[in-house]
């Protein structure tokens, strides 16, 4: 009797083990599904209504055998796209970081595309005129710096101003499985970052959408008449690897984990490897001292980087390729490079208190301050935001 229930046990106990693997095995299977590929859901809501999207070339919806873009896709389904909104970069994404984008005509459709990036961030009435919905479509990386989220708010305030619906087609946020960083103070606000939230928000494009509706950050606190197309089968610990990069300089999945550590550097006399083709996933700069910046590159020009930092200089750095995927911001590489630094006067420059969204960052580094150090001051800021942001998700954290 006695072995009957130890093998009746063992069975159990392999059986449990089998069923938990093959639930695991199910969930790990079961794809994704991005806004922009559920047109059942808001197909209905285009027909017989002229629309204006704001995309670029991440707006894409996949197929078994590849994808199309979402405009060419709704243009073949008889919705009348009438304008295109391209954000930083462009409608094809080439276009340098900060390079002004011109307005113009899409070859391949004819439309005619309105650009966000430069004077014009925010739509003019004129440039709504006729429209009866605008549609945004953008892939965002979950860095309060990356532009995309501050252009949302603009197409957000000019269709509240409008009285235009505004339909949000969700996306994966690739570093949304945490928050991190000093929450922006908003004396320091500019279109590198407008909200205070921390640098690293964790939220997607939707989510961020009904945060900045609910917390009345438009202009006069008008509200933008939202709908969001959920992603499928998403949690924000679901690992997503770009199958588009969202921008010239972001090439990569690596690069992408690396972003908001390295764009603090931005401000600074480092490179983070523009005119490479390892575009932050290398750091350096011709002025870094010490046996411990051992790699070496030479920025050069090329699509994304017409004119990058250091350009035909030899940088001493670090190649962090095969660095493992982070779920913090890393300030240990910023601290050192400061400290190993030959001109320390010549080490920051203005732009890095845009990027880091307040005065202090700066000051602790100049003062010494360790990365711990500097990581605590942040705690209650970032936990008054996880409450504050709880309301807008939409997804499993």
């Amino acid at each position: 009797m006695h072995l009957n229930f130890i093998k009746n046990t063992v069975l159990l106990f392999v059986l449990t083990l089998l069923s938990c693997r093959n639930q695991s095995n199910t969930h790990a299977q079961t794809p994704i599904s991005v806004g922009a590929q559920q047109t059942e859901i808001y197909l209905p809501i285009l027909k017989n209504k002229n629309i204006g999207i704001v995309a670029n070339q991440t707006s894409v919806i996949f197929k078994e055998n590849g994808y199309t873009h979402l405009v060419d896709s709704l243009l073949s389904l008889n919705i009348a796209v009438k304008k295109v909104f391209a954000p930083e970069h462009g409608f094809r994404g080439t276009a340098d970081a900060g390079e002004t984008i011109k307005n113009g005509i899409d070859v391949s459709t004819g439309i005619p595309i309105v650009s966000l990036y430069g004077k014009n961030k925010k739509p003019t009435r004129e440039q709504l005129a006729n429209l009866d919905l605008i549609i945004f479509d953008i892939q965002d990386v979950g860095a309060r710096f990356y532009t995309f989220i501050s252009t949302l708010h603009y197409i957000m305030e000019a269709c509240a101003e409008a009285d235009i619906p505004l339909l949000v087609l969700d996306r994966p946020n690739p570093n949304g499985h945490y928050v991190d960083g000093p929450i922006l103070d908003i004396a320091y606000s500019s279109f590198v970052g407008m909200h205070p939230v921390p640098m690293v928000h964790g939220m997607t494009v939707g989510e961020y959408a009904k945060m900045i509706n609910g917390e009345g950050w438009l202009s006069e606190g008008v509200q933008c008449d939202l709908k969001v197309i959920p992603i499928e089968n998403y949690t924000h610990q679901t690992a997503y690897e770009l199958p588009i990069k969202p921008s010239p300089n972001l090439p990569n999945a690596k690069a992408i984990n690396l972003y908001p550590s390295l764009c603090l550097f931005e401000g600074t006399n480092v490179s983070v490897g523009r005119g490479t083709e390892l575009q932050f996933q290398i750091m350096g700069s011709p002025f870094l001292e010490g046996s411990d910046y051992n790699f070496e590159f030479t920025p050069t020009p090329n699509v994304g980087a017409k004119y990058p930092k250091h350009e035909a200089k030899v940088c001493k750095g670090l190649n962090l390729k095969n660095h493992p995927n982070l779920s913090q911001i890393e300030l240990k590489w910023l601290i050192d490079t400061y400290q190993n630094t030959e001109n320390k006067i010549d080490f920051f420059n203005p732009f890095f208190t845009k990027l880091a969204g307040q005065k202090l960052l700066q000051e602790q580094i100049e003062n010494g301050w360790t990365a711990n150090e500097i990581r605590e001051s942040w705690i209650a800021g970032l936990e008054h935001y996880k409450t504050l942001r709880a309301p807008y998700l939409l997804y499993p954290l």
